[in-house]
């Protein structure tokens, strides 16, 4: 499967030939057998998610299905978000905007993470990028 080194073969899956990698992306250790062949690679199942099916905030039918789906639920700013979404839609509103950065850094999350979560909220119409000079800021979407 690719390039992947072989780390190690732990003792208790030798009677059952598992063999254990590393993924090529995050560093996971995964059996070969739960590894996903992409280009030259071994990847565990979310970075294979991450390269097969990347973030995309600006796509417009998945505005349309999530202002919808809020719409007919009734929900409001946060409401009806993960725990994290909404913690995130309330640490930009509070701070009026934030970068990215100091969103992963407040919330301890790798940056894969955040894209996944701006992009729910980005569909949601709740937060936006917004360009000042050559920084990207989050602020909230009616801004």
């Amino acid at each position: 499967m690719g390039d992947a080194k072989i780390i190690k073969e732990q003792d208790s899956n030798l009677s059952q030939g598992v063999t254990v990698v590393k993924c090529s992306r995050c560093g996971h250790d995964i059996s070969r057998d739960e590894g996903y062949p992409y280009q030259s690679e071994t990847l565990c199942e979310d970075c294979y998610m991450d390269v097969m099916q990347p973030a995309n905030p600006c796509d417009p039918w998945a505005v349309f299905c999530a202002t919808r789906s809020r719409e007919r639920s009734g929900f409001k700013g946060a409401e009806g978000l993960t725990a994290l979404q909404t913690a995130i839609y309330e640490f930009v509103k509070g701070k009026g905007k934030a970068t990215g950065e100091e969103v992963m850094k407040n919330f301890s999350i790798p940056q894969r993470d955040l894209e996944r979560q701006l992009a729910i909220l980005r569909h949601c119409e709740l937060i936006k990028g917004h360009k000042e000079g050559d920084k990207v800021y989050l602020v909230l979407f009616g801004s």
